[in-house]
């Protein structure tokens, strides 16, 4: 429902029509809306952990191959309805990240949880392909995580997951971009092509 019509739409009435429970219920484990927000957000981070965990694109050897997978995996599953795609997360971030700060911080705790498990690949594919980055694979990791979650802003605003499928190609592209050798050039190079050393 949150990703659908956005959190502060969501009522607490509708949230229990939907769920099936009565306001007592909810107020039995929630304070407010609020804390049903922080616990949304780290559930949605506890879930999607899982999911991601078990994709295939673990299953390649090359940490290159995985971080690639992962950016065809993310398109992938970029199917159905908006509501179904779109990222929990990143919807309440825009809308709470001042009316809400408790909300905020458990979304940013999933988004940055998420972002850092592509780490550790791009640090083996830097080292594997002997690129010398200017740049660091945290921040590698949160350029894509901000594309992704502006795929899904343009697929709202289009309602249409074809911009969204664009932008994750173009992603893809960059990436392939980023670690590519420099033909006819020994030794390792930084991002912009000019050799080290």
């Amino acid at each position: 429902m949150i990703r659908s019509q956005g959190f502060a739409a969501t009522t607490i009435d509708d949230l229990c029509k939907t769920a099936g429970v009565t306001k007592g219920a909810f107020f039995h484990h929630f304070q407010n809306k609020e804390a049903l927000g922080v616990a949304a957000a780290a559930y949605w981070a506890e879930t999607t952990s899982a999911f991601f965990a078990e994709a295939p694109y673990h299953d390649h050897d090359d940490p290159l191959k995985r971080l690639l997978g992962y950016i065809a995996f993310r398109k992938e599953i970029i199917d159905g309805d908006l509501a179904a795609f779109t990222c929990l997360v990143g919807t309440m971030t825009q809308e709470v990240y001042l009316s809400h700060p408790a909300i905020r911080d458990a979304c940013a705790a999933s988004i940055f949880g998420h972002t850092a498990t592509l780490e550790p690949d791009i640090k083996v594919a830097l080292k594997s392909h002997e690129i010398a980055a200017d740049w660091t694979p945290a921040s590698l990791a949160a350029h894509t995580h901000a594309v992704l979650q502006g795929a899904f802003i343009l697929a709202k605003a289009t309602v249409d997951r074809t911009s969204a499928h664009d932008s994750v190609d173009h992603l893809l592209r960059y990436l392939q971009l980023l670690f590519r050798r420099t033909p006819g050039r020994n030794g390792p190079r930084a991002w912009g092509g000019h050799s080290h050393g």
